[in-house]
């Protein structure tokens, strides 16, 4: 029998009509044992979600503030819930519970990760599935990092007895017992961490979206949907923002090799994108996946004259970066000069900084920033059989008028990567898209 791991988030459970959409969904396929649920998402519009309210009440808390007004918006939210669903599990204990430990001091994680947890508890109750605590099977060390080995022996060896089950995301628990929680959108993470447990055939991550686009929809008009793409090009979109999921969510299940699915609750009959190791490569593909993209970068260029033949000059100019707490994006280089592409936003507080000690370690000729530039990716494992592809990806800018302030191509052929002005943006996808879709 196949396993299937699937994750929901939380527009897929924000009322008891989605918790209804998610029951059918898990029906139509009885190897569907594992759920690991999101806290409950926005209904409408101008809702809140429950998570922002729960660390809404950690704020008053703290600043001496009566949360009560809020932390029954979200008693309300649950109670509607298991009301319309006639359930049974003792939802008033935990609310409870939960609002004593709010009130007795509860950090920030634990409040947060109360909207995973009662929506597990609800959601477990009406699929009458078991009710597994994250803080039981997902451990951080002491230092807030995830302990992935001790989680998968866990997590394995709970999920063991093939027992249909129900796993809270985002949180679990540091080595004193205290709940910790992931960056927002780890309950991605979960879901992955679950998958590989579980030794699933394939994990299904439902949202509210059927799978990815090739482009941002408010950039291009009616992107393309992909229906299939590399953990690797998945990768290098998510680098630049273009995923829905959680850029760390994908490493437990690519470790595995386990198949990602990205399916929309409200369009089940819908495949959605598929994401694998392995994905069709051969001259029929399309030449592109995706493109996507970041404003905001700037470039620091350092010039001397014969740089190439002075050992260690790369090391200075980076020792510095790092030193200062800045990455690195890109490095593109010349004979007698080394670009190294940085936010902006990082750079702005040590900017004259930077600048003084790459002068002071490397005795620079000359030492200049630039800002204001966007880095896009264009991204396809069908670049590797189809010829010109840059060619026509640099025609396609020349005739749309943008100048090309950086290019940067890896060796694997995988994605193109140029620099544009900040202005040309939005141009730069736009003439890309139309190139090699339209």
């Amino acid at each position: 029998m196949r396993k299937v791991v699937t994750k929901f988030g939380g527009s897929s459970l924000a009322d008891a009509g989605q918790f209804e959409k998610v029951k059918n969904i898990l029906a139509l396929d009885p190897d569907r044992r594992y759920v690991v649920p999101s806290a409950p998402g926005r209904r409408f519009k101008d809702d809140d979600k429950v998570t922002d309210l729960l660390y809404r009440c950690y704020r008053q808390r703290e600043a001496g503030e009566d949360y009560q007004d809020t932390f029954d918006k979200i008693a309300a939210r649950y109670m509607d819930i298991a009301e319309e669903l006639k359930l049974t599990v003792d939802l008033g204990a935990a609310l409870d519970e939960v609002n004593e430990r709010i009130a007795g001091g509860a950090n920030a994680d634990y409040c947060a990760s109360r909207g995973e947890y009662l929506n597990g508890l609800l959601l477990a109750d009406y699929l009458g599935w078991r009710f597994v605590d994250a803080a039981e099977v997902v451990r951080f060390d002491e230092d807030g990092n995830l302990d992935a080995e001790t989680t998968h022996c866990l997590m394995s060896e709970r999920l063991a007895d093939g027992k249909p089950s129900v796993v809270p995301g985002f949180y679990g628990s540091l080595p004193d017992g205290t709940v910790h929680t992931f960056s927002r959108g780890g309950s991605d993470i979960s879901g992955a961490i679950v998958a590989r447990a579980a030794g699933a055939d394939v994990y299904e991550n439902w949202t509210d979206v059927s799978g990815m686009l090739m482009a941002d929809p408010r950039i291009v008009e009616s992107p393309r949907e992909i229906s299939s793409i590399t953990y690797q090009e998945l990768r290098e979109m998510s680098y630049m923002g273009a995923s829905v999921l959680h850029t760390d969510s994908v490493f437990p299940v690519h470790r595995a090799g386990i198949p990602t699915n990205i399916r929309n609750t409200n369009n089940p009959d819908h495949p959605g994108t598929i994401i694998s190791l392995k994905a069709p490569v051969s001259s029929s593909v399309p030449t592109i996946t995706g493109i996507a993209g970041l404003k905001g970068f700037s470039v620091v260029s350092v010039e001397k004259a014969m740089m190439n033949n002075e050992k260690g000059f790369g090391r200075k100019v980076l020792q510095v970066i790092e030193e200062e707490g800045l990455s690195f994006e890109h490095l593109p280089t010349g004979i007698d000069t080394m670009c190294v592409v940085v936010s902006g936003e990082q750079l702005e507080p040590v900017r004259q900084r930077v600048v003084n000690r790459i002068m002071a370690e490397t005795h620079a000729d000359t030492i200049t920033v630039h800002d204001g530039m966007s880095i896009i990716a264009t991204v396809g494992r069908g670049m590797v059989h189809n010829c010109g592809t840059a060619a026509r990806l640099f025609s396609a800018m020349s005739r749309a008028g943008i100048n090309v302030r950086m290019i940067d191509q890896g060796s694997s052929e995988l994605s193109i990567i140029v620099g544009v002005d900040d202005k040309d943006y939005e141009k730069t996808i736009r003439a890309i898209y139309s190139e090699f879709v339209n």
